[in-house]
């Protein structure tokens, strides 16, 4: 079949190259059928989530996904900068019409110590920090930031590996041996040298994350604030809108509009934040993460927004004037960990939008998402009870006391529930399903030739 006669003969893009084609990739793919573009994918499993939606290039076939694509976005903030930077290059060229999000968001979000310099230099708040190259200089951040402390890699490390809680002074020597190797490259978290980096321990409500997309002449568009709750590090339920944050809200937009503007960013971008007290007792935001794509705290707009995070995103990186990111509605987003429920009792809950992304049932690997929003938003509560009955696994959300309730903790410690930024940043492409995106690592060494 051809479609050759399908655009508009002012339509110069076309075809979306997306580098990734996990289910991000997918639901982007299925955002921009309707806006009349098409999308091929950079990813070594032929038959991925986004396989269902156009065409997948394996990495061998580099030049081949650039030749059938017009612009470029991806699903995966690890996406090797160098190919990044190739794309990016064709794009300053004249080859191609961008390459989305810019390298510079990728480089600061895959280093944990250049995201918190870049927050501070802003004047947006974190938890304390050290940067730490050496026992001695640990040895000052524990004394400076007061023990317990989190020691984390800046760099690679994904569920809880890469870090080590500090929590007595016979801890520091072990900390240091164990993830001195990359410091210096070595070893086998990270092949880049990078310092570590020493984090204090806050005390805080809950998690909340905020989205925005920002197009290319600048605008920025601002997703209610939600709130997150996980199960061993992965996001379990999002709550959309996050309740009584209102007063929270402009401070959280004017953060993520700031952080956009300064990277001269395009596309969506997901900023994590803790609420905590201030000395005066009001309730103020620390920023934990930035996620340069679009994001899993942010499935819920597809039915409960005005405009998807998914078609705002494809809108900003064609050049498309951005859609209302208004709540119409509040939703509650619940991921599907491991195993598929019986589809006919979610469809049977009022309110329920189920979402599968076609993969193989695994222990706590995402396999769907669903999306409650009944008519009455009384019956939030009662359709959630509703669906975690019929769930397999209940992320957690069978139990009384929420895992997430716990008001004191190291920020991505491994031991704490509220740590997934570090664990997974809920990357959304699970460290056990990194192995079908080894495309975007194999591409490395075809962007060095």
């Amino acid at each position: 079949m051809t479609t050759a006669n399908a655009y508009p003969v002012t339509q110069t893009i076309r075809t979306i190259g997306i580098l990734g084609g996990g289910q991000l990739g997918m639901m982007l793919a299925e955002a921009a059928m309707p806006l009349g573009y098409q999308c091929v994918f950079l990813e070594d499993n032929a038959d991925c989530p986004a396989s269902l939606y156009g065409r997948v290039f394996h990495s061998e076939q580099l030049e081949a996904f650039i030749a059938a694509a017009d612009v470029f976005t991806l699903e995966f903030e690890n996406t090797p900068t160098a190919t990044v930077k190739q794309l990016t290059d064709l794009s300053k060229a004249g080859d191609k019409h961008g390459m989305f999000p810019p390298l510079i968001a990728l480089d600061i979000a895959q280093d944990r110590l250049k995201e918190k310099q870049m927050f501070n230099a802003l004047d947006i708040a974190t938890v304390p920090f050290r940067e730490v190259s050496s026992e001695a200089e640990l040895q000052q951040a524990c004394h400076e930031l007061g023990l317990p402390i989190v020691l984390k890699t800046s760099r690679g490390g994904y569920d809880g590996k890469g870090q080590f809680v500090i929590k007595q002074d016979s801890n520091i020597k072990t900390a240091w041996q164990d993830l001195k190797d990359a410091v210096s490259g070595k070893g086998s978290l990270t092949p880049t040298p990078a310092p570590l980096i020493a984090e204090g321990f806050i005390n805080f409500s809950r998690e909340v994350s905020i989205i925005a997309v920002r197009g290319q002449n600048g605008q920025v568009r601002c997703y209610d604030l939600v709130e997150n709750h996980h199960h061993h590090g992965i996001l379990a339920k999002t709550q959309a809108p996050a309740v009584g944050t209102s007063h929270l809200f402009q401070q959280a937009t004017n953060a993520i509009t700031t952080i956009m503007n300064h990277l001269g960013y395009v596309g969506v971008m997901a900023l994590e934040l803790f609420v905590t007290k201030d000395e005066r007792g009001n309730d103020v935001l620390l920023a934990n993460e930035i996620a340069p794509r679009v994001h899993n705290s942010g499935h819920w707009s597809i039915e409960g927004a005005i405009t998807s995070q998914f078609e705002n995103h494809i809108r900003a990186i064609v050049d498309l004037p951005l859609g209302d990111t208004d709540n119409v509605h509040p939703a509650i987003m619940i991921n599907v960990l491991g195993q598929y429920p019986d589809i006919s009792a979610v469809l049977n809950i009022d309110g329920a939008h189920y979402h599968s992304y076609h993969k193989g049932e695994r222990d706590d690997r995402k396999i769907a998402h669903i999306t409650l929003m009944p008519n009455d938003v009384a019956d939030l509560d009662p359709a959630l009870a509703k669906l975690v009955a019929v769930l397999p696994n209940k992320v957690g959300l069978d139990k009384k006391s929420s895992p997430v309730d716990n008001k004191s903790a190291a920020v991505d410690a491994p031991t704490n529930t509220e740590t997934k930024a570090e664990k997974t940043l809920d990357t959304d492409v699970l460290a056990e399903d990194r192995q079908t995106d080894s495309a975007v690592n194999a591409t490395v060494n075809k962007a060095k030739k």
